[in-house]
């Protein structure tokens, strides 16, 4: 049985044809709600719900976070759960691997590269998380998701060697990251990639990801303050943490950091004898087309791009491709930055350029328009990202409303998990008009979750000077919850709440074969804006679980 826990405050202005947010709507403020998952019948389902069982629950994870005192040996925990799965560290050498963390954009980072490698013919891997709707999408091949057979396969492949193993070892089993890890390992051992873009989870230096040995070459985006319980709560502890991927000789590229977190990476790439160096920015790249065009959208993504071309360069120069990139000086083992210097910028090839225009990353800056209905949806969870989400999504929907036929309704849902400063984020998004959501998994309990809304809704009050008003805990009644105060909305789930935002608009949310359910006429009649709009604008943001949660009823490709 699968739980969610769901929160929302909608804020939606109308907003004329070419003019800025005029009007503050309602909020609405969507409690804890259980919804039955599906009985898993068939063997990939079977598979899935096998990998469930291997989240933490709420109290183990206390337990997790008490044992970080000794970090190192979790790298040691994950050497053996490699070793019972059938594979050794020797053996993921040959994976050709580019190694890439940061806590922005190190995603679009490792896709930017992928394509850029693909675009040249050769066979990648890629792992990367979270996924947005299914699982599969963190192991993909050529760019795509592994099939439905070939996670099946291997998914037992690699947990019944697990499974058979674990009785002298006291029943363990690795956790779930750290399973799909050697599952991403082993699969692309099995399907021989030519190389492999491994993104790391949280981190670098204790990363499960840091088993590899003998990558090709790493990358670190940009950095900034997130999962502080994990990291450290200052920019130097958590470049520490993320320098940590570096390796003896290896060739390291990052891209402009604060400076104290670039001292820091230039400490540790001493440290451990790496070269390192620092990306140009993208317009210094000389390319016959002229200005390089992303297929990923937002000024920040300039700076992924430019990483990513270092990265996919230095890959090349080392596999000595024929007919190659150009010349790319790539520092012996002999030059070790006691500064850190700025690489040159060459001149892309025009397969770098294709790649760079034809790389898709979904739920980042993503833009999807259902007819009457635009859905701007982006990830961020990061003070920086949030604010690089408000000034693409403030650019972006702009355009949008310059030829939109009449009057915009726009609104804003977030959603906030885990350790993050909700507060600090809902402040950012208050100029978008903003919502607040929260999403439960089995990491988090229902009670701290329903606290966490809460807060939420406390922190947009304040934020747009509603007072700091309470109420009574709310409970679900019927379909519906009772409302709590004039300016609240109650919702079970987040398809109830797409299809009242979209009022019918959305011909996927409008379709009979989706659960519709029974909205009070009292909530109905609150809907005048959004009825009288010409156009629905829609943010989402705030977490990549809430984006992959939206995209699950608006993208049925998704979902297969």
């Amino acid at each position: 049985l699968v739980f969610f826990f769901l929160m929302f405050v909608v804020f939606v202005s109308s907003i004329p044809k070419s003019k800025g947010p005029s009007s503050l709507f309602k909020l609405g403020y969507l409690p804890n709600c259980f919804l039955p998952g599906t009985m898993f019948y068939t063997q990939q389902q079977d598979a899935i719900c096998t990998l469930n069982t291997l989240q933490t629950n709420a109290s183990a994870l206390e337990q997790v976070r008490r044992e970080r005192s000794h970090p190192r040996l979790q790298l040691q925990a994950m050497r053996g759960f490699l070793e019972r799965a059938g594979l050794t560290v020797e053996e993921l050498d040959h994976l050709n691997i580019i190694h890439v963390t940061g806590t922005k954009g190190k995603g679009s980072t490792c896709a930017f590269t992928d394509q850029i490698l693909r675009s040249y013919g050769f066979r990648t891997g890629f792992y990367s998380s979270p996924h947005l709707v299914q699982v599969r999408e963190r192991i993909r091949i050529n760019g795509q998701p592994i099939g439905k057979e070939l996670f099946t396969k291997y998914f037992w492949q690699v947990y019944g060697r697990l499974d058979e193993t674990k009785g002298a070892l006291g029943g363990t089993m690795p956790s779930y990251f750290r399973f799909l890890t050697i599952l991403a390992f082993h699969v692309f051992l099995q399907e021989k990639v030519d190389l492999s873009v491994i993104e790391v989870g949280i981190g670098g230096a204790y990363d499960c990801t840091n088993i590899i040995r003998r990558p090709w070459v790493c990358g670190i985006s940009s950095l900034g303050i997130d999962h502080t319980q994990i990291l450290g709560d200052t920019i130097e502890k958590i470049a520490w943490q993320k320098g940590g991927i570096f390796k003896p000789g290896v060739p390291a590229f990052t891209v402009k950091q604060p400076e104290d977190a670039m001292v820091m990476l230039r400490s540790r790439a001493t440290e451990m004898r790496c070269p390192l160096w620092v990306c140009p920015e993208l317009e210094d790249y000389q390319a016959d087309c002229g200005p390089l065009r992303l297929g990923l959208a937002g000024q920040h993504q300039r700076s992924n791009a430019s990483l990513a071309l270092q990265l996919s360069h230095t890959w090349l120069h080392k596999r000595c491709l024929p007919g190659g990139t150009g010349d790319l000086y790539v520092p012996s083992q002999e030059v070790f930055p006691l500064a850190v210097h700025q690489v040159a910028p060459f001149k892309p090839s025009p397969i770098m350029v294709k790649g760079l225009a034809d790389t898709e990353w979904p739920g980042r800056n993503q833009t999807l328009k259902h007819g009457a209905v635009t859905y701007f949806l982006d990830g961020a969870h990061t003070m920086r990202s949030m604010q690089a989400c408000v000034h693409w999504f403030r650019e972006t929907a702009a355009q949008h409303e310059r030829t939109a036929s009449g009057p915009v309704a726009r609104v804003v849902l977030f959603n906030a998990t885990g350790e993050r400063d909700s507060a600090v984020l809902l402040k950012l998004l208050s100029s978008c008009h903003s919502h607040t959501s929260d999403q439960q998994n089995f990491n988090v309990s229902v009670e701290n979750m329903l606290t966490r809304c809460l807060d939420n809704e406390r922190h947009w009050h304040l934020h747009n000077g509603l007072g700091n008003t309470k109420g009574p805990p709310l409970l679900i009644e019927d379909s519906l919850a009772p409302e709590k105060k004039a300016d609240t909305l109650v919702f079970p789930c987040i398809l109830s709440a797409l299809q009242w935002i979209t009022q019918g608009r959305d011909p996927v949310l409008a379709d009979p074969a989706k659960r519709d359910l029974p909205v009070k006429p009292s909530i109905m009649a609150k809907a005048a804006l959004l009825c009288d709009a010409a156009e629905i604008h829609i943010l989402v943001t705030g977490s990549l679980h809430l984006v992959g949660g939206v995209l699950k009823h608006l993208d049925a490709a998704s979902s297969k």
